[in-house]
């Protein structure tokens, strides 16, 4: 449980902090709407199942398309906000991202969360049983499999300090855009 929610935190890091920004900054308040749609259907109904197999295809790739940057933007958000925090490991988190970000079923989801991964010496991902069977995923990080509270407490710390990142970054960017006088 703890693990699924810090690759849940990781994920939601690049789908709902990161995409949206990346999208409002390119299109504006149409881009920012248009993301959240198909992200939002995404989640609906964009499941490899018998009742959406004929219409979720299309919302799952065009997710999948529109996080194509913002997906591993979040992995170097998140490893650059583990340079802050205690007990994290950034180069870790970067190689780690390289290594395995591609590995993830999704072709998004897997970046985020190897940077978690690493930043924090968990595995992540792997192979997982639902109700329909076994998923036997690769495992992302080559820490430790079995993750804590203290854990899900980590990643938290690691997200807000990722959230302060991005901000500060969008800060720095809007200061040099509209505040410093042109070279």
């Amino acid at each position: 449980m703890a693990r699924a929610a810090i690759e849940s935190l990781a994920e939601n890091f690049s789908d709902g902090v990161v995409a949206p920004v990346v999208w409002y900054l390119l299109l504006g308040l149409p881009g920012l709407f248009a993301y959240k749609m198909a992200n939002t259907l995404d989640s609906m109904i964009g499941h490899r199942t018998l009742r959406y197999r004929s219409f979720g295809w299309a919302a799952a790739r065009v997710d999948d398309v529109l996080n194509l940057v913002p997906a591993p933007l979040s992995g170097l958000l998140l490893t650059a906000a583990a340079v802050f925090a205690k007990n994290c490991r950034p180069g870790r988190a970067l190689a780690i991202m390289l290594r395995d970000g591609r590995k993830h079923h999704s072709p998004n989801a897997g970046w985020p969360e190897s940077a978690m991964a690493g930043a924090l010496g968990l595995a992540l991902a792997g192979p997982r049983r639902y109700p329909e069977g076994l998923i036997a995923d690769p495992w992302l990080g080559d820490g430790r499999a079995r993750a804590a509270t203290s854990d899900i407490m980590r990643a938290l710390h690691l997200y807000r300090l990722a959230c302060l990142v991005a901000g500060g970054l969008l800060l720095v960017a809007w200061f040099a855009v509209h505040v410093m006088p042109p070279f």
